[in-house]
Order: C-alpha cells, then sequence, then structure tokens
C-alpha cells in the first residue's frame, strides 16, 4: 500500500504546478491552489530577499480566508521551491522565512541536503524533491525526503534525459511513498497516463507560463502558445545544467539553436549578456496543446474536464474488453 501523506490527498485533481523560475508570484499560486491543485513558486522569486516573508503572508492570509468563505471546498496547499546547490548564497535566510510560515510542502532541487529536510520536518512540513534519474532518487530518500518528482525527459527547464515509463518503474522497483512525474503534461490524458504508469501526481509547468497571472512577457506568452516540441531545444549553455529552452528566444538572442557550445556544468552561470529565464525562455515539450493564454483558473478547469473524460473513457474500454473477454470464455 503507497504511503502518501495527507495534505498530498483530496486535491480536486491530482496536480503540483510546478515552480517557475521568475514566472511564478503569489498571484499565480493563489489561483493555483484555489482551483485545487498544488501552487508552487521558487524562494528565489522574492527579490530582495525579504519580499519572501511578504509574499508567504500574502499567499497564507489569502488562502486563510478562501478556506473561511469555502469550508466545502478549500483550497490546496501550496510548496515553495528551495534550489539547495551551494551557489545559492540566500538559502539559510530563505529556509529560516518558510520555517516561520510553516510552509506545508518544500520542493527541493540541485541537491540533496539532511539539514534542509530536518529543519522542514521540525514542523511538520514535508519535502519532495526533484531527481532525474533512479541513483539521485536514491539519494534523496536517504537523506530524508518524504517524496519526490521524477523529471523525465521533454520537462521544461533543468529536465532529464530518462524516459518517464523508465524512471517511474525504476522508481517504483523500491519507494511506495509520493512520487510526481514532470515531462510534457499539459492535459488531463496525460494526468492519468502518469497515474496509470505509477505516478501519484503530475508535475505541470509549461502550461502555466501562458496564463494570465503569469509573470511572463506577452512575447513568451505568444510563443508558447504558437510553439510545438520542434521548438524545444536541450542545452547546457545557460545556467551549466541542462535543461529545455524555446529556439526562437535562443535566435533573438543572436544564437544558432543548432550549434550551441557546451558549459562548464560547475559553474552554473551565465557568462553572455542574456539572461537565462529572462532572455532564454524554458519551455517543455508538451507545448503542442496549448493553444490560448487563459486563466490559471480556466487552464486547471480544462484540465479537470479532460482528466474525469479520460478516467471515463478508460472505464468504459475495461468494460467493454471484460466483457468481450467472458463472451469469448462462453
Amino acid at each position: 500500500m503507497k504511503k502518501i501523506p495527507s495534505i498530498l490527498q483530496g486535491l480536486r485533481i491530482p496536480v503540483i504546478g510546478s515552480p517557475l523560475f521568475i514566472i511564478s508570484s503569489p498571484k499565480l499560486v493563489i489561483e493555483q491552489c484555489k482551483a485545487g491543485i498544488i501552487g508552487s513558486m521558487p524562494a528565489l522569486n522574492a527579490r530582495p530577499a525579504s519580499q519572501l516573508d511578504e509574499w508567504l503572508a500574502e499567499i497564507t492570509e489569502e488562502l486563510k480566508a478562501y478556506n473561511a468563505r469555502n469550508p466545502d471546498r478549500p483550497a490546496a496547499p501550496f510548496a515553495i521551491n528551495q534550489n539547495v546547490h551551494k551557489t545559492n548564497k540566500r538559502l539559510e535566510q530563505d529556509m529560516e522565512v518558510c520555517i516561520k510560515h510553516k510552509v506545508p510542502i518544500i520542493i527541493t532541487s540541485l541537491g540533496a541536503r539532511e539539514d534542509v529536510n530536518k529543519a522542514i520536518h521540525s514542523y511538520g512540513g514535508i519535502v519532495l524533491h526533484d531527481v532525474i534519474n533512479n541513483y539521485f532518487a536514491h539519494k534523496a530518500i536517504e537523506k530524508g525526503a518524504d517524496g519526490l518528482i521524477a523529471v523525465a525527459s521533454g520537462a521544461g527547464g533543468h529536465a532529464g534525459v530518462k524516459s518517464p515509463f523508465a524512471l517511474i518503474q525504476e522508481i517504483r522497483q523500491w519507494f511506495d511513498g509520493p512520487l510526481a512525474l514532470a515531462g510534457s503534461i499539459a492535459s488531463g490524458k496525460a494526468i492519468l497516463a502518469a497515474q496509470v504508469m505509477g505516478a501519484d501526481l503530475a508535475y505541470i509547468g509549461t502550461p502555466f507560463i501562458a496564463t494570465k497571472e503569469a509573470n511572463a512577457s506577452d512575447a513568451y506568452k505568444q510563443a508558447i502558445v504558437d510553439g510545438t516540441s520542434d521548438d524545444i531545444i536541450y542545452s547546457n549553455l545557460f545556467t551549466g545544467v541542462h535543461g529545455n529552452y524555446l529556439a526562437p528566444s535562443i535566435i533573438a538572442a543572436g544564437l544558432d539553436p543548432d550549434r550551441l557550445p557546451v558549459s562548464d556544468p560547475s559553474q552554473m552561470n551565465f557568462a553572455r549578456e542574456t539572461k537565462p529565464w529572462k532572455d532564454i525562455w524554458g519551455a517543455g515539450q508538451g507545448i503542442g496543446t496549448i493553444k490560448e493564454v487563459i486563466t490559471a483558473s480556466a487552464f486547471i478547469d480544462k484540465l479537470y474536464q479532460e482528466y474525469i473524460q479520460a478516467r471515463q473513457s478508460i472505464l468504459k474500454q475495461i468494460h467493454f474488453d471484460t466483457s468481450n473477454s467472458n463472451e469469448a470464455v462462453k
């Protein structure tokens, strides 16, 4: 039997809105949570660092007020992403703020930290850790993470190269705790497919760039709407870590997306005049299903309808197949 913390249960649909660097804001997180999915944002989006305290107070108070008005349909919990890599000089300060506000879910990435996990557990929070392969999955759980986010091929931003089928099945051979899947998930059918493979939750980011609440330029949002998987380029040039980016933004920066040099992964920075995530736009391979810029709640409503329809369709198919099998036996 799977071990799923109660905080991850009871969602309208099994989805985490992934933290989008620069793009996720308190407004987007709040709308995601109100619509019934886990909303999240990177702590580093708050600039200056002191703004994180204000933002967490805003999110907490708004969701508390919403729940008081809607006791029968409370908001989903929210999460904060912490980059625990050694280059993040704000980690200790940001962690103190998260502990102060008792952030219910912390998503850690770019390393697994036992001290960070213990600090979150001290007030009853849970930790989900980004992994791109089975090796890092083992390391994360060994260091005290409660759950995993399997970042498979095709995910936006810093993505892995593993097929979701390979990654999920390897992790599920030994881990029965919370498991989310990231990688080209942009529809209700894809959410159900992730569950069928063994994931508990879908981790969805790129479609939320093309929402009205997203802190992205109109040009960026339109590029998501206009783009397809053919426009996604996988490179480590921009941050030192491999990720998926939109070719039009790379071309606009004066670079040839087909001839990008390789970066030193130990640097984790961008030496050119253009800045990653601001001038070079991240996106996942699932953008082909995104056809318009809408509100976050409208997109989540769409996911919900697609998800319910997909479940009903599968149940009908199973019933049909079972009936035919029984007739054949007779």
